[in-house]
Protein backbone atom coordinates (compact mmCIF):
# COMPACT_ATOMS: atom_id res chain seq x y z
CA UNK A 1 0.00 0.00 0.00
CA UNK A 2 1.40 3.85 -0.63
CA UNK A 3 0.48 6.75 0.95
CA UNK A 4 0.29 10.07 -1.32
CA UNK A 5 0.60 13.79 0.03
CA UNK A 6 3.17 15.17 2.62
CA UNK A 7 4.94 13.86 5.37
CA UNK A 8 6.61 16.16 8.07
CA UNK A 9 10.05 15.39 9.25
CA UNK A 10 10.72 15.77 13.08
CA UNK A 11 12.10 18.97 11.98
CA UNK A 12 9.20 20.18 10.58
CA UNK A 13 10.86 20.13 6.84
CA UNK A 14 8.39 19.32 4.65
CA UNK A 15 8.84 16.72 2.03
CA UNK A 16 6.50 15.37 -0.90
CA UNK A 17 6.08 11.74 -0.85
CA UNK A 18 6.25 9.98 -4.27
CA UNK A 19 2.91 8.77 -4.79
CA UNK A 20 4.12 6.24 -7.16
CA UNK A 21 5.89 4.41 -4.53
CA UNK A 22 4.54 0.90 -2.82
CA UNK A 23 5.01 1.04 0.74
CA UNK A 24 5.11 -1.50 2.67
CA UNK A 25 3.32 -0.89 5.53
CA UNK A 26 3.01 1.71 8.52
CA UNK A 27 5.79 1.68 11.38
CA UNK A 28 5.06 3.93 14.76
CA UNK A 29 8.71 4.74 16.48
CA UNK A 30 8.10 6.07 20.18
CA UNK A 31 11.07 7.70 21.01
CA UNK A 32 11.53 11.06 23.63
CA UNK A 33 14.94 11.45 21.66
CA UNK A 34 14.77 13.13 18.95
CA UNK A 35 17.91 12.08 17.07
CA UNK A 36 16.94 8.65 17.49
CA UNK A 37 13.35 9.29 15.81
CA UNK A 38 14.89 11.06 13.03
CA UNK A 39 17.58 8.68 12.21
CA UNK A 40 14.91 5.60 12.50
CA UNK A 41 12.51 7.60 10.37
CA UNK A 42 15.20 8.42 7.59
CA UNK A 43 16.28 4.47 7.31
CA UNK A 44 12.97 3.17 7.35
CA UNK A 45 10.84 5.67 5.46
CA UNK A 46 14.04 4.48 2.85
CA UNK A 47 13.08 0.76 2.97
CA UNK A 48 9.60 2.05 1.61
CA UNK A 49 7.85 2.32 5.01
CA UNK A 50 5.40 5.03 5.97
CA UNK A 51 6.37 6.52 9.59
CA UNK A 52 4.32 7.76 12.17
CA UNK A 53 6.69 9.48 15.18
CA UNK A 54 5.46 9.93 19.01
CA UNK A 55 7.28 11.39 21.55
CA UNK A 56 5.98 10.02 24.71
CA UNK A 57 4.55 6.90 25.31
CA UNK A 58 0.47 8.79 25.56
CA UNK A 59 1.31 10.09 22.28
CA UNK A 60 2.16 6.58 20.51
CA UNK A 61 -1.27 5.21 22.09
CA UNK A 62 -3.28 8.15 20.34
CA UNK A 63 -1.76 7.50 17.15
CA UNK A 64 -2.41 3.82 17.32
CA UNK A 65 -5.65 4.86 18.26
CA UNK A 66 -6.46 6.37 15.90
CA UNK A 67 -5.44 3.97 12.37
CA UNK A 68 -3.91 1.38 11.38
CA UNK A 69 -0.53 0.69 12.19
CA UNK A 70 1.44 -2.76 10.85
CA UNK A 71 4.76 -2.69 13.54
CA UNK A 72 5.56 -0.01 16.97
CA UNK A 73 9.08 0.40 17.69
CA UNK A 74 9.34 1.50 21.29
CA UNK A 75 12.03 2.73 23.42
CA UNK A 76 11.67 0.44 26.99
CA UNK A 77 12.62 4.44 28.87
CA UNK A 78 10.11 6.69 27.77
CA UNK A 79 9.22 10.46 30.13
CA UNK A 80 5.97 9.32 30.64
CA UNK A 81 5.72 5.82 30.88
CA UNK A 82 7.16 2.64 30.93
CA UNK A 83 7.58 1.14 27.57
CA UNK A 84 6.45 -2.25 28.78
CA UNK A 85 3.28 -0.26 29.95
CA UNK A 86 2.69 1.01 26.28
CA UNK A 87 3.91 -2.61 25.37
CA UNK A 88 0.92 -3.67 27.27
CA UNK A 89 -1.41 -1.19 25.72
CA UNK A 90 -0.97 -1.42 22.07
CA UNK A 91 -1.16 -5.52 22.29
CA UNK A 92 -4.82 -5.08 24.56
CA UNK A 93 -5.86 -2.72 21.41
CA UNK A 94 -4.29 -5.04 18.98
CA UNK A 95 -3.13 -8.57 19.74
CA UNK A 96 -1.72 -8.79 16.77
CA UNK A 97 0.59 -5.76 16.25
CA UNK A 98 3.97 -6.41 16.04
CA UNK A 99 5.87 -4.19 18.66
CA UNK A 100 9.86 -4.16 18.27
CA UNK A 101 11.80 -2.94 21.72
CA UNK A 102 14.49 -0.36 21.73
CA UNK A 103 17.22 -0.03 24.69
CA UNK A 104 20.47 1.06 26.19
CA UNK A 105 22.57 -1.80 27.03
CA UNK A 106 21.77 -1.34 30.87
CA UNK A 107 18.06 -1.99 30.38
CA UNK A 108 18.04 -5.46 28.23
CA UNK A 109 17.17 -7.44 30.99
CA UNK A 110 13.61 -5.65 30.77
CA UNK A 111 13.74 -5.52 26.64
CA UNK A 112 13.53 -9.44 27.53
CA UNK A 113 10.88 -9.25 29.84
CA UNK A 114 8.76 -7.19 27.31
CA UNK A 115 9.74 -10.31 25.02
CA UNK A 116 8.03 -12.58 27.61
CA UNK A 117 5.24 -10.11 27.29
CA UNK A 118 4.29 -10.69 23.19
CA UNK A 119 7.28 -8.27 21.48
CA UNK A 120 8.80 -9.95 18.57
CA UNK A 121 12.52 -8.60 19.65
CA UNK A 122 14.67 -5.76 20.57
CA UNK A 123 17.94 -3.87 19.23
CA UNK A 124 20.26 -2.10 21.62
CA UNK A 125 21.14 1.33 21.18
CA UNK A 126 23.89 2.18 19.39
CA UNK A 127 22.45 0.24 17.07
CA UNK A 128 23.13 -0.73 13.15
CA UNK A 129 20.72 0.13 10.66
CA UNK A 130 21.21 -3.53 9.21
CA UNK A 131 19.93 -4.92 12.32
CA UNK A 132 17.18 -2.76 12.57
CA UNK A 133 16.44 -3.54 8.93
CA UNK A 134 16.34 -7.16 9.70
CA UNK A 135 14.21 -7.09 12.84
CA UNK A 136 11.83 -4.81 10.97
CA UNK A 137 11.52 -7.12 7.84
CA UNK A 138 10.98 -10.07 9.74
CA UNK A 139 8.33 -8.42 11.73
CA UNK A 140 6.50 -6.92 8.58
CA UNK A 141 6.70 -10.43 7.68
CA UNK A 142 4.99 -12.11 10.46
CA UNK A 143 2.47 -9.04 10.48
CA UNK A 144 1.30 -9.87 6.58
CA UNK A 145 1.29 -13.88 7.45
CA UNK A 146 -1.04 -12.91 10.01
CA UNK A 147 -3.44 -10.97 7.95
CA UNK A 148 -3.59 -13.61 5.28
CA UNK A 149 -4.67 -16.68 8.16
CA UNK A 150 -7.14 -14.36 9.22
CA UNK A 151 -8.16 -13.80 5.14
CA UNK A 152 -7.94 -17.52 4.68
CA UNK A 153 -10.18 -18.58 8.31
CA UNK A 154 -12.54 -16.41 7.03
CA UNK A 155 -12.38 -17.68 3.62
CA UNK A 156 -12.76 -21.23 4.87
CA UNK A 157 -16.35 -20.41 6.59
CA UNK A 158 -17.98 -21.14 3.32
CA UNK A 159 -18.22 -24.44 3.12
CA UNK A 160 -20.77 -24.84 0.23
CA UNK A 161 -17.93 -23.98 -2.22
CA UNK A 162 -16.24 -26.77 -4.36
CA UNK A 163 -12.34 -27.02 -4.47
CA UNK A 164 -11.27 -27.31 -8.21
CA UNK A 165 -13.23 -26.80 -11.47
CA UNK A 166 -14.59 -29.88 -12.45
CA UNK A 167 -16.02 -30.24 -15.92
CA UNK A 168 -15.28 -31.52 -19.49
CA UNK A 169 -18.14 -30.84 -21.46
CA UNK A 170 -17.53 -28.43 -24.47
CA UNK A 171 -18.80 -25.60 -22.49
CA UNK A 172 -16.38 -25.72 -19.72
CA UNK A 173 -13.63 -26.28 -22.31
CA UNK A 174 -14.48 -22.32 -23.37
CA UNK A 175 -14.02 -21.22 -19.96
CA UNK A 176 -11.18 -22.91 -19.07
CA UNK A 177 -9.58 -21.88 -22.20
CA UNK A 178 -10.62 -18.09 -21.76
CA UNK A 179 -9.68 -17.98 -17.61
CA UNK A 180 -5.94 -19.40 -19.35
CA UNK A 181 -6.03 -15.85 -21.64
CA UNK A 182 -7.39 -13.24 -19.07
CA UNK A 183 -5.54 -14.54 -16.35
CA UNK A 184 -2.32 -12.86 -17.01
CA UNK A 185 -3.34 -9.96 -17.75
CA UNK A 186 -4.16 -6.93 -15.48
CA UNK A 187 -7.51 -6.32 -16.78
CA UNK A 188 -10.66 -6.13 -14.54
CA UNK A 189 -12.98 -9.41 -15.05
CA UNK A 190 -16.97 -9.70 -14.64
CA UNK A 191 -17.93 -13.34 -13.97
CA UNK A 192 -21.69 -14.01 -14.25
CA UNK A 193 -23.80 -16.65 -14.27
CA UNK A 194 -26.58 -17.82 -11.90
CA UNK A 195 -25.97 -18.69 -8.45
CA UNK A 196 -24.36 -21.71 -7.40
CA UNK A 197 -22.28 -21.85 -10.70
CA UNK A 198 -19.03 -21.55 -8.89
CA UNK A 199 -17.75 -17.80 -9.59
CA UNK A 200 -15.90 -17.25 -6.95
CA UNK A 201 -14.42 -20.29 -8.19
CA UNK A 202 -13.78 -18.98 -11.26
CA UNK A 203 -12.35 -16.30 -9.91
CA UNK A 204 -9.83 -18.10 -7.65
CA UNK A 205 -8.92 -19.98 -11.04
CA UNK A 206 -8.55 -16.26 -12.66
CA UNK A 207 -5.86 -15.64 -10.00
CA UNK A 208 -3.27 -18.62 -9.48
CA UNK A 209 -3.12 -18.50 -13.66
CA UNK A 210 -2.03 -14.56 -12.85
CA UNK A 211 1.24 -12.77 -11.67
CA UNK A 212 -0.07 -12.44 -8.46
CA UNK A 213 -0.71 -15.96 -7.45
CA UNK A 214 1.85 -15.89 -4.51
CA UNK A 215 -0.64 -12.80 -2.79
CA UNK A 216 -3.50 -12.48 -1.50
CA UNK A 217 -6.26 -13.74 -2.72
CA UNK A 218 -9.18 -11.48 -0.70
CA UNK A 219 -13.13 -13.09 -1.39
CA UNK A 220 -15.97 -10.47 -0.44
CA UNK A 221 -19.51 -11.55 -0.23
CA UNK A 222 -20.92 -7.61 -0.82
CA UNK A 223 -24.61 -9.07 -0.68
CA UNK A 224 -24.29 -10.24 2.97
CA UNK A 225 -22.49 -6.97 4.55
CA UNK A 226 -25.40 -4.66 5.54
CA UNK A 227 -24.90 -0.91 3.25
CA UNK A 228 -23.38 0.75 6.52
CA UNK A 229 -20.51 -2.40 7.29
CA UNK A 230 -19.65 -2.88 3.59
CA UNK A 231 -17.44 0.26 2.96
CA UNK A 232 -15.73 -0.23 6.73
CA UNK A 233 -14.62 -4.13 5.53
CA UNK A 234 -13.66 -2.52 2.09
CA UNK A 235 -11.65 0.18 2.93
CA UNK A 236 -11.14 0.03 6.91
CA UNK A 237 -11.94 2.70 9.32
CA UNK A 238 -10.14 4.90 12.21
CA UNK A 239 -11.49 5.26 15.45
CA UNK A 240 -14.46 6.77 16.16
CA UNK A 241 -15.32 6.69 12.53
CA UNK A 242 -18.33 5.65 13.49
CA UNK A 243 -20.46 4.24 16.50
CA UNK A 244 -18.80 0.87 17.40
CA UNK A 245 -15.48 1.82 15.90
CA UNK A 246 -13.88 1.63 19.17
CA UNK A 247 -10.40 1.00 17.31
CA UNK A 248 -9.00 1.56 13.73
CA UNK A 249 -9.26 -1.48 11.16
CA UNK A 250 -7.71 -2.06 7.99
CA UNK A 251 -9.88 -2.62 5.24
CA UNK A 252 -9.97 -5.86 2.65
CA UNK A 253 -8.16 -3.26 -0.30
CA UNK A 254 -5.26 -2.94 1.97
CA UNK A 255 -4.86 -6.99 2.89
CA UNK A 256 -5.03 -7.59 -0.75
CA UNK A 257 -2.41 -5.43 -2.09
CA UNK A 258 -0.21 -6.93 -5.13
CA UNK A 259 -2.91 -9.53 -4.86
CA UNK A 260 -6.31 -9.73 -6.38
CA UNK A 261 -9.86 -9.04 -4.31
CA UNK A 262 -13.31 -10.77 -5.47
CA UNK A 263 -16.22 -9.37 -5.02
CA UNK A 264 -19.02 -11.03 -5.35
CA UNK A 265 -23.02 -9.67 -5.97
CA UNK A 266 -21.31 -6.98 -7.03
CA UNK A 267 -25.52 -5.77 -7.81
CA UNK A 268 -25.94 -5.64 -4.42
CA UNK A 269 -23.54 -2.40 -4.04
CA UNK A 270 -25.19 0.37 -2.49
CA UNK A 271 -24.81 3.29 -5.44
CA UNK A 272 -22.64 5.26 -2.39
CA UNK A 273 -20.21 2.78 -2.32
CA UNK A 274 -19.84 2.18 -6.14
CA UNK A 275 -18.42 5.70 -6.60
CA UNK A 276 -15.81 4.39 -4.57
CA UNK A 277 -15.34 1.56 -5.86
CA UNK A 278 -14.80 3.35 -9.17
CA UNK A 279 -12.40 5.72 -7.87
CA UNK A 280 -10.25 2.48 -6.42
CA UNK A 281 -10.31 0.89 -10.10
CA UNK A 282 -9.47 4.48 -11.92
CA UNK A 283 -6.98 6.20 -9.50
CA UNK A 284 -6.13 2.73 -7.37
CA UNK A 285 -6.73 4.60 -3.97
CA UNK A 286 -9.08 5.83 -0.91
CA UNK A 287 -9.20 6.91 2.13
CA UNK A 288 -10.59 4.62 5.43
CA UNK A 289 -14.10 5.76 6.79
CA UNK A 290 -13.16 8.92 9.00
CA UNK A 291 -9.67 9.44 7.71
CA UNK A 292 -7.88 11.89 5.86
CA UNK A 293 -4.39 9.99 4.15
CA UNK A 294 -5.06 9.02 0.76
CA UNK A 295 -3.95 5.00 0.42
CA UNK A 296 -2.74 3.52 -2.79
CA UNK A 297 -2.68 0.38 -3.41
CA UNK A 298 -2.43 -2.55 -6.26
CA UNK A 299 -5.17 -4.56 -6.61
CA UNK A 300 -6.67 -6.77 -9.42
CA UNK A 301 -10.25 -7.03 -8.93
CA UNK A 302 -12.98 -9.77 -9.83
CA UNK A 303 -16.21 -9.11 -9.93
CA UNK A 304 -19.03 -11.94 -9.81
CA UNK A 305 -23.28 -11.33 -10.02
CA UNK A 306 -25.90 -13.41 -11.39
CA UNK A 307 -28.58 -10.20 -11.66
CA UNK A 308 -28.45 -8.39 -14.98
CA UNK A 309 -25.78 -5.28 -14.47
CA UNK A 310 -27.06 -3.63 -17.80
CA UNK A 311 -30.81 -3.48 -17.14
CA UNK A 312 -29.83 -2.62 -13.67
CA UNK A 313 -27.72 0.29 -15.48
CA UNK A 314 -30.70 0.99 -17.53
CA UNK A 315 -33.23 1.31 -14.39
CA UNK A 316 -30.77 3.82 -12.53
CA UNK A 317 -29.95 0.91 -9.58
CA UNK A 318 -25.90 0.78 -10.78
CA UNK A 319 -23.56 3.47 -12.35
CA UNK A 320 -22.67 3.29 -15.96
CA UNK A 321 -19.43 3.88 -15.69
CA UNK A 322 -18.62 1.49 -12.84
CA UNK A 323 -20.48 -1.16 -15.37
CA UNK A 324 -18.02 -0.17 -18.00
CA UNK A 325 -15.08 -0.63 -15.82
CA UNK A 326 -15.58 -3.68 -14.65
CA UNK A 327 -17.29 -5.10 -17.65
CA UNK A 328 -13.67 -4.99 -19.41
CA UNK A 329 -13.74 -8.72 -19.94
CA UNK A 330 -16.70 -11.13 -19.26
CA UNK A 331 -16.42 -14.67 -18.18
CA UNK A 332 -20.01 -16.68 -18.25
CA UNK A 333 -20.60 -19.60 -16.40
CA UNK A 334 -23.21 -21.69 -18.43
CA UNK A 335 -25.63 -23.44 -15.92
CA UNK A 336 -25.50 -27.00 -15.03
CA UNK A 337 -28.58 -28.10 -17.20
CA UNK A 338 -26.80 -26.96 -20.09
CA UNK A 339 -23.77 -28.94 -19.39
CA UNK A 340 -25.01 -32.26 -17.82
CA UNK A 341 -22.69 -34.62 -19.64
CA UNK A 342 -20.48 -32.92 -16.35
CA UNK A 343 -23.19 -33.91 -13.73
CA UNK A 344 -21.49 -37.49 -13.41
CA UNK A 345 -17.87 -36.32 -13.18
CA UNK A 346 -19.20 -34.04 -10.70
CA UNK A 347 -21.02 -36.59 -8.60
CA UNK A 348 -17.62 -38.46 -8.61
CA UNK A 349 -15.64 -35.57 -7.45
CA UNK A 350 -18.27 -34.78 -4.34
CA UNK A 351 -18.44 -38.59 -3.66
CA UNK A 352 -14.43 -38.76 -2.98
CA UNK A 353 -14.36 -35.50 -1.10
CA UNK A 354 -17.28 -35.90 1.42
CA UNK A 355 -16.78 -39.67 1.65
CA UNK A 356 -13.01 -38.90 3.03
CA UNK A 357 -14.29 -35.91 5.15
CA UNK A 358 -16.64 -38.91 6.71
CA UNK A 359 -13.93 -41.54 7.23
CA UNK A 360 -15.85 -43.36 4.33
CA UNK A 361 -13.47 -43.84 1.17
CA UNK A 362 -14.03 -45.78 -1.81
CA UNK A 363 -17.73 -44.77 -2.29
CA UNK A 364 -19.23 -45.61 -5.68
CA UNK A 365 -22.92 -44.31 -6.95
CA UNK A 366 -25.19 -46.59 -8.62
CA UNK A 367 -26.10 -46.03 -12.47
CA UNK A 368 -29.71 -45.85 -11.40
CA UNK A 369 -29.17 -42.76 -9.01
CA UNK A 370 -26.81 -41.18 -11.61
CA UNK A 371 -29.75 -41.34 -13.87
CA UNK A 372 -31.58 -39.76 -11.70
CA UNK A 373 -29.26 -36.85 -11.37
CA UNK A 374 -29.21 -36.31 -14.82
CA UNK A 375 -32.79 -36.45 -15.52
CA UNK A 376 -32.99 -33.40 -12.96
CA UNK A 377 -32.59 -29.39 -13.90
CA UNK A 378 -30.99 -28.03 -11.09
CA UNK A 379 -32.21 -24.95 -10.67
CA UNK A 380 -29.24 -24.60 -7.72
CA UNK A 381 -26.94 -25.57 -10.50
CA UNK A 382 -23.33 -27.21 -9.21
CA UNK A 383 -23.89 -25.89 -5.21
CA UNK A 384 -27.35 -28.10 -5.22
CA UNK A 385 -25.75 -30.73 -6.59
CA UNK A 386 -23.11 -30.70 -3.48
CA UNK A 387 -25.27 -30.55 -1.42
CA UNK A 388 -27.81 -33.74 -2.64
CA UNK A 389 -24.41 -36.10 -2.71
CA UNK A 390 -22.99 -34.72 0.86
CA UNK A 391 -26.86 -35.45 2.08
CA UNK A 392 -26.44 -38.78 0.45
CA UNK A 393 -22.51 -39.92 1.60
CA UNK A 394 -23.65 -39.07 5.62
CA UNK A 395 -27.23 -41.33 5.10
CA UNK A 396 -25.35 -43.96 3.06
CA UNK A 397 -25.56 -47.33 4.99
CA UNK A 398 -23.18 -49.36 2.73
CA UNK A 399 -20.36 -48.85 0.03
CA UNK A 400 -23.24 -47.86 -2.49
CA UNK A 401 -25.14 -44.41 -3.08
CA UNK A 402 -27.97 -45.68 -4.20
CA UNK A 403 -31.52 -43.86 -5.84
CA UNK A 404 -32.98 -44.45 -2.50
CA UNK A 405 -30.40 -41.98 -1.35
CA UNK A 406 -31.09 -39.36 -3.76
CA UNK A 407 -34.07 -36.59 -2.74
CA UNK A 408 -37.29 -37.22 -3.37
CA UNK A 409 -38.02 -33.99 -5.44
CA UNK A 410 -34.34 -34.76 -7.50
CA UNK A 411 -35.64 -38.45 -8.54
CA UNK A 412 -39.28 -37.62 -9.72
CA UNK A 413 -38.29 -36.39 -12.99
CA UNK A 414 -37.16 -33.09 -14.83
CA UNK A 415 -37.80 -29.99 -12.88
CA UNK A 416 -39.58 -27.96 -14.15
CA UNK A 417 -38.24 -24.19 -15.35
CA UNK A 418 -40.29 -21.05 -16.42
CA UNK A 419 -39.08 -21.11 -20.30
CA UNK A 420 -37.18 -17.37 -21.24
CA UNK A 421 -39.47 -15.09 -23.08
CA UNK A 422 -38.02 -12.27 -25.70
CA UNK A 423 -40.76 -9.63 -26.71
CA UNK A 424 -39.91 -8.67 -30.02
CA UNK A 425 -40.41 -5.38 -31.38
CA UNK A 426 -43.52 -5.59 -33.22
CA UNK A 427 -44.84 -6.64 -30.00
CA UNK A 428 -46.99 -9.65 -29.08
CA UNK A 429 -50.18 -11.04 -27.75
CA UNK A 430 -50.25 -11.35 -24.10
CA UNK A 431 -53.38 -13.19 -24.31
CA UNK A 432 -52.22 -15.71 -26.62
CA UNK A 433 -48.64 -16.42 -24.90
CA UNK A 434 -50.53 -16.92 -21.49
CA UNK A 435 -53.18 -19.48 -22.85
CA UNK A 436 -50.66 -21.32 -24.78
CA UNK A 437 -48.77 -21.74 -21.97
CA UNK A 438 -51.11 -22.81 -19.85
CA UNK A 439 -52.49 -25.48 -22.57
CA UNK A 440 -48.81 -26.88 -22.91
CA UNK A 441 -48.28 -26.94 -18.44
CA UNK A 442 -51.70 -28.79 -18.45
CA UNK A 443 -50.41 -31.41 -21.13
CA UNK A 444 -47.26 -32.02 -19.16
CA UNK A 445 -48.93 -32.61 -16.16
CA UNK A 446 -51.09 -35.05 -18.07
CA UNK A 447 -48.24 -36.76 -19.25
CA UNK A 448 -46.46 -36.88 -15.83
CA UNK A 449 -49.37 -38.49 -14.03
CA UNK A 450 -50.29 -40.78 -16.78
CA UNK A 451 -53.44 -39.41 -17.75
CA UNK A 452 -54.84 -39.58 -14.49
CA UNK A 453 -56.47 -35.88 -13.77
CA UNK A 454 -56.71 -36.05 -9.62
CA UNK A 455 -52.65 -36.94 -9.88
CA UNK A 456 -52.22 -34.28 -12.97
CA UNK A 457 -54.21 -31.33 -10.69
CA UNK A 458 -52.43 -32.59 -7.36
CA UNK A 459 -48.57 -31.77 -9.51
CA UNK A 460 -49.83 -28.40 -10.56
CA UNK A 461 -52.01 -27.30 -7.22
CA UNK A 462 -55.32 -27.46 -8.78
CA UNK A 463 -58.55 -28.62 -7.48
CA UNK A 464 -59.43 -31.52 -9.79
CA UNK A 465 -63.09 -30.18 -10.88
CA UNK A 466 -61.18 -26.62 -12.42
CA UNK A 467 -58.68 -28.87 -13.95
CA UNK A 468 -61.06 -30.48 -15.74
CA UNK A 469 -63.00 -27.25 -16.88
CA UNK A 470 -59.59 -26.18 -17.87
CA UNK A 471 -59.09 -29.26 -20.07
CA UNK A 472 -62.26 -29.07 -21.74
CA UNK A 473 -61.62 -25.35 -22.55
CA UNK A 474 -58.63 -25.74 -23.82
CA UNK A 475 -60.22 -29.08 -25.65
CA UNK A 476 -56.86 -31.16 -24.65
CA UNK A 477 -57.19 -34.72 -25.82
CA UNK A 478 -56.93 -37.19 -22.83
CA UNK A 479 -54.67 -40.10 -23.79
CA UNK A 480 -54.84 -42.48 -20.68
CA UNK A 481 -51.71 -44.23 -20.27
CA UNK A 482 -50.22 -46.84 -17.20
CA UNK A 483 -48.05 -44.48 -14.79
CA UNK A 484 -44.09 -44.59 -16.24
CA UNK A 485 -42.30 -46.77 -13.59
CA UNK A 486 -40.47 -44.26 -10.82
CA UNK A 487 -36.75 -44.23 -11.63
Amino acid sequence: MAVSGTVWTASGAEREWNSGMSEKGTILVIDDEEVMREILESLLTQEGYRVKLATSGQEGLEIAGREPVDLAIVDVMLPDRSGIDILDELKKSDPELVVVMITAFASVETAIEAMKRGALDYVTKPFKNDEVRVVVANGMKQRRLVDENRTLKEALHDRHRFDVLVGKSSRMQEVYSLIQQVAPSKSTVLITGESGTGKELAARAIHNYSTRKQKQFVPVNSGSLPPDLLESTLFGHVKGAFTGAVSPKKGLFEIADEGSIFLDEIATVPIETQAKLLRVIQEKEFMRLGGVDVIRVDVRIIAATNSDLKALVDGGAFREDLYYRLNVINVFLPPLRQRKEDIPLLAQHFLKKYGDENGRPGLQIASDAVQSLMDYDWPGNVRELENVIERAVVLADGPVINRRLIPEHVRSGPSFRLPQVVVPEEGISFREVITGFEKRLIESSLKTSGGVQKKAAQLLGLKPTTLNEMIKRYNITLERKEPSSTR
